[in-house]
């Protein structure tokens, strides 16, 4: 009988941290400008972060030769969530977490076309992933994290792509 009671009262002290930690998107007033923190060469529209949005950023190319773009992960979303850089050019990409307590990643895994990265996303250092892609098409970004029987991040709309052309 002990035990049933200690696991009424275990459920009811974790009921409300998850339903914070794996409830819907925080309100955009309650969400910090991280944006500023980056400093991205291809201009960034403004993103509602709404499963199945577009946010579509072509990299220039900066005098360097290097294609820059910064990326913020959040509540189930890339902000970019399409990056389209050019075949054989450097690419560096500026990853940082939005504000939040859900953990996320970044990842893309295509070795056939030189673009295999995983970075875990920390929204007080960004990281720098650096690659440049050989072969043109579409490469699927996103983030794998996933805790017991909730839906993966993917499938709450972490996902985008990376798409080489000539």
């Amino acid at each position: 009988m002990k035990i049933v009671k200690y696991l009424v009262i275990a459920l009811v002290l974790l009921l409300p941290l998850s339903i914070t930690a794996f409830g819907d998107e925080a309100k955009p007033e309650m969400k910090q400008d991280v944006s500023s923190a980056m400093t991205p060469t291809a201009e960034i529209a403004q993103h509602d972060h709404a499963m199945g949005k577009v946010n579509r950023v072509v990299a220039a190319v900066d005098a360097d030769g290097v294609q820059r773009v910064a990326v913020i992960g959040g509540e189930y979303y890339f902000d970019p969530n399409i990056i389209v850089v050019k075949v054989n050019k450097p690419v560096e990409l500026t990853v940082k977490k939005a504000s939040g307590y859900i953990p996320h990643n970044m990842l893309v895994k295509s070795p056939e076309a030189g673009i295999d990265f995983k970075v875990d996303l920390d929204a007080k250092k960004p990281e720098m992933v650096k690659f440049t892609p050989t072969k043109v098409g579409k490469y699927p970004m996103y983030c794998d994290k996933k805790l017991l029987f909730f839906k993966s991040h993917k499938d709450r709309g972490m996902e985008g792509m990376i798409e080489v052309v000539e």
